[in-house]
Protein backbone atom coordinates (compact mmCIF):
# COMPACT_ATOMS: atom_id res chain seq x y z
CA UNK A 1 0.00 0.00 0.00
CA UNK A 2 1.32 3.52 -1.01
CA UNK A 3 -0.66 6.35 -0.84
CA UNK A 4 0.97 9.80 -2.00
CA UNK A 5 -0.56 13.17 -3.17
CA UNK A 6 -0.34 13.86 -6.59
CA UNK A 7 -3.95 13.45 -7.26
CA UNK A 8 -5.94 16.48 -6.23
CA UNK A 9 -8.89 14.25 -5.87
CA UNK A 10 -6.86 13.09 -2.83
CA UNK A 11 -8.18 15.58 -0.65
CA UNK A 12 -11.47 15.22 -0.62
CA UNK A 13 -11.29 11.77 0.71
CA UNK A 14 -10.09 13.32 4.20
CA UNK A 15 -12.33 15.04 6.91
CA UNK A 16 -11.33 17.09 10.19
CA UNK A 17 -12.82 15.69 13.61
CA UNK A 18 -11.84 18.19 15.96
CA UNK A 19 -12.53 19.26 19.38
CA UNK A 20 -16.17 21.10 18.53
CA UNK A 21 -17.45 17.59 18.86
CA UNK A 22 -16.96 18.11 22.78
CA UNK A 23 -17.45 22.15 22.91
CA UNK A 24 -13.93 22.80 21.99
CA UNK A 25 -12.79 25.41 18.88
CA UNK A 26 -9.67 23.94 17.56
CA UNK A 27 -9.93 24.03 13.81
CA UNK A 28 -8.22 21.80 11.41
CA UNK A 29 -8.07 20.77 7.74
CA UNK A 30 -6.55 19.01 5.24
CA UNK A 31 -5.13 20.26 1.97
CA UNK A 32 -3.50 18.59 -1.16
CA UNK A 33 -1.02 20.33 -3.43
CA UNK A 34 2.41 20.23 -5.00
CA UNK A 35 2.95 16.46 -4.25
CA UNK A 36 1.98 16.66 -0.79
CA UNK A 37 -0.92 16.59 1.99
CA UNK A 38 -1.29 18.98 4.62
CA UNK A 39 -2.99 18.59 7.82
CA UNK A 40 -2.99 22.12 9.38
CA UNK A 41 -4.93 23.92 11.45
CA UNK A 42 -4.90 25.86 14.86
CA UNK A 43 -5.21 24.11 18.23
CA UNK A 44 -7.47 25.87 21.15
CA UNK A 45 -7.44 24.96 24.41
CA UNK A 46 -10.69 27.19 25.18
CA UNK A 47 -13.77 25.11 26.44
CA UNK A 48 -12.17 21.87 27.23
CA UNK A 49 -10.69 21.65 23.83
CA UNK A 50 -7.40 20.56 22.94
CA UNK A 51 -7.28 18.28 19.65
CA UNK A 52 -7.78 18.24 16.13
CA UNK A 53 -7.91 15.53 13.80
CA UNK A 54 -8.38 14.30 10.19
CA UNK A 55 -9.36 10.99 8.87
CA UNK A 56 -9.05 9.01 5.74
CA UNK A 57 -11.26 6.42 4.49
CA UNK A 58 -9.08 3.18 3.56
CA UNK A 59 -11.33 3.04 0.27
CA UNK A 60 -10.12 -1.07 -0.28
CA UNK A 61 -6.19 -0.48 0.75
CA UNK A 62 -6.99 -1.83 4.10
CA UNK A 63 -6.83 -5.33 2.49
CA UNK A 64 -3.12 -4.94 1.40
CA UNK A 65 -2.00 -4.23 5.34
CA UNK A 66 -2.38 -7.15 5.99
CA UNK A 67 0.72 -9.11 5.16
CA UNK A 68 2.87 -5.65 6.07
CA UNK A 69 4.81 -5.43 9.18
CA UNK A 70 3.80 -1.85 9.46
CA UNK A 71 3.31 1.71 8.43
CA UNK A 72 5.77 4.49 7.59
CA UNK A 73 5.48 7.82 7.08
CA UNK A 74 7.12 10.47 5.08
CA UNK A 75 7.13 13.98 7.10
CA UNK A 76 8.13 17.08 7.38
CA UNK A 77 6.81 18.66 11.26
CA UNK A 78 6.44 22.44 12.96
CA UNK A 79 8.27 20.84 15.82
CA UNK A 80 5.12 19.83 17.55
CA UNK A 81 3.88 16.21 18.78
CA UNK A 82 1.18 14.46 16.20
CA UNK A 83 -0.30 10.67 16.63
CA UNK A 84 -0.91 8.83 13.20
CA UNK A 85 -4.30 6.77 14.59
CA UNK A 86 -5.99 3.79 12.99
CA UNK A 87 -9.30 2.44 13.53
CA UNK A 88 -10.13 -0.94 13.50
CA UNK A 89 -12.91 -3.64 13.56
CA UNK A 90 -11.43 -4.90 16.95
CA UNK A 91 -11.99 -1.60 19.09
CA UNK A 92 -15.19 0.63 19.45
CA UNK A 93 -15.74 3.20 17.60
CA UNK A 94 -14.91 5.79 19.88
CA UNK A 95 -11.29 4.02 20.28
CA UNK A 96 -8.23 3.65 17.69
CA UNK A 97 -4.67 2.41 17.88
CA UNK A 98 -2.34 5.53 18.15
CA UNK A 99 1.60 5.94 17.74
CA UNK A 100 3.29 9.08 18.73
CA UNK A 101 5.70 10.87 16.45
CA UNK A 102 8.00 14.28 16.74
CA UNK A 103 8.96 15.01 13.34
CA UNK A 104 11.75 17.10 12.10
CA UNK A 105 10.76 20.69 11.32
CA UNK A 106 13.93 21.17 9.09
CA UNK A 107 14.12 17.81 6.80
CA UNK A 108 11.75 15.69 5.38
CA UNK A 109 11.95 12.07 6.91
CA UNK A 110 10.71 9.11 6.91
CA UNK A 111 9.25 7.07 9.89
CA UNK A 112 8.93 3.53 10.22
CA UNK A 113 6.27 2.26 12.82
CA UNK A 114 5.98 -1.31 13.41
CA UNK A 115 2.54 -2.91 14.33
CA UNK A 116 3.57 -3.27 17.96
CA UNK A 117 4.40 -0.04 18.32
CA UNK A 118 0.41 1.24 18.37
CA UNK A 119 -1.25 1.30 21.37
CA UNK A 120 -4.66 0.96 21.86
CA UNK A 121 -6.38 4.02 23.38
CA UNK A 122 -10.15 5.62 24.02
CA UNK A 123 -10.48 9.30 24.17
CA UNK A 124 -6.23 9.72 25.12
CA UNK A 125 -7.30 6.71 28.01
CA UNK A 126 -4.78 3.74 26.98
CA UNK A 127 -6.68 0.25 26.69
CA UNK A 128 -4.63 -2.11 28.39
CA UNK A 129 -6.98 -4.95 27.79
CA UNK A 130 -6.84 -4.42 24.20
CA UNK A 131 -5.96 -6.77 22.27
CA UNK A 132 -2.94 -6.38 19.26
CA UNK A 133 -3.54 -4.40 16.27
CA UNK A 134 -4.94 -6.65 13.82
CA UNK A 135 -3.69 -5.13 10.23
CA UNK A 136 -6.61 -6.90 8.14
CA UNK A 137 -9.21 -4.88 10.75
CA UNK A 138 -7.71 -1.58 9.59
CA UNK A 139 -10.64 0.65 8.15
CA UNK A 140 -9.79 4.06 8.51
CA UNK A 141 -6.27 5.84 9.35
CA UNK A 142 -5.90 9.77 10.23
CA UNK A 143 -3.81 12.24 11.86
CA UNK A 144 -4.00 13.63 15.36
CA UNK A 145 -2.36 16.43 17.39
CA UNK A 146 -2.96 16.76 21.38
CA UNK A 147 -0.17 18.02 22.85
CA UNK A 148 -1.95 20.42 25.49
CA UNK A 149 -0.69 23.48 23.60
CA UNK A 150 -2.52 26.25 21.91
CA UNK A 151 -1.60 27.74 18.47
CA UNK A 152 -1.14 26.87 14.92
CA UNK A 153 0.43 23.64 13.56
CA UNK A 154 1.10 22.15 10.16
CA UNK A 155 2.06 18.31 9.38
CA UNK A 156 3.10 18.16 5.67
CA UNK A 157 3.13 14.09 4.91
CA UNK A 158 5.10 13.50 1.30
CA UNK A 159 3.63 9.35 1.63
CA UNK A 160 2.20 6.79 3.74
CA UNK A 161 2.85 3.33 2.94
CA UNK A 162 2.96 -0.39 3.98
CA UNK A 163 5.99 -1.55 5.45
CA UNK A 164 6.98 -5.11 3.76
Amino acid sequence: MTLTFNNADEQQRWYAVDDGVMGGVSQSRFSVADGEGRFQGEVSLENGGGFASVRREPNGFESTLAGAKGIAVSVLGDGRTYQLRLKSTTLGDASAYRVKFTPSADTWETIHFPWDAFEAVRRGTLLSDAPAITPSDIHMLGFLIADRTAGPFCLQVKRIESID
